[in-house]
């Protein structure tokens, strides 16, 4: 079967799409390892849902899906905001002016495929920014040591649970469009765009969570 598709694949040509290409630089452990473990993951799911799934699917029914995406990564986006403005009123309370260097900061060449990648992308820079004020705070000695660490925690995890939420979004599509015999039509677009024939899967280590993450989301300082 893997002889197959890579014969396949070899034998179409890939679609020429149109991409913006970025560097991105980000500082923070936690924005670091959001974009290991699940960047390209989440990358993959949002074009197969953007391009592919469109392909084969209802107009409406795909605008709707991506309606759905934009909204669960906005909604990420104002909490991570909101959380930002707050640390940035208590840095000011405390006339902390400041601001850490990181010992190895990471630079990633990102490709934006699609309006919802670069959703994601700025999700990622906030999350990098939030981090950063609350590294401020704990240097500064205003937060202790164990508030910082569940919150790093616990914003890391939104995040790939919201990778995580996505990917599982574009498997049920994908499933979907087989239960309503299109299987073939599906195959066949993903092969052309350079993509796996079946959509990624979630690995256990990325459900980890802390307990009652969701009813504490950050520790109040």
């Amino acid at each position: 079967m893997a002889e197959n598709s890579v014969r396949e694949k070899q034998g179409r040509p890939e679609i020429s799409r149109p991409v913006f290409e970025r560097t991105i630089k980000v500082n923070s452990e936690q924005a670091i390892r959001v974009i290991r473990k699940s960047y390209d993951r989440l990358i993959k799911s949002l074009y197969a849902i953007d391009v592919i799934l469109r392909i084969i699917g209802e107009e409406q029914a795909i605008d709707e899906l991506e309606t759905l995406v934009s909204g669960m990564i906005s909604e990420c986006a104002q909490q991570l905001q909101a959380e930002k403005s707050r640390l940035d009123s208590v840095s000011s309370e405390n006339g902390i002016t400041e601001k850490p260097i990181y010992t190895h900061p990471t630079e990633f060449k990102a490709q934006i495929a699609s309006p919802q990648i670069a959703q994601f992308i700025e999700l990622i820079k906030l999350l990098d920014q939030l981090m950063m004020v609350m590294d401020t705070l704990w240097l500064c000695q205003i937060v202790s040591s164990k508030q910082c660490t569940e919150a790093r925690y616990q914003w890391q995890q939104r995040l790939q649970k919201l990778a995580n939420r996505i990917v599982t979004i574009e498997r049920l599509a994908h499933r979907a469009a087989y239960d309503q015999g299109r299987g073939e039509e599906v195959r066949a677009a993903r092969i052309e765009s350079g993509l796996h024939t079946e959509p990624e899967t979630i690995n256990e280590n990325d459900k980890e969570t802390l307990p009652n993450e969701e009813n504490d989301q950050h520790s109040k300082i």
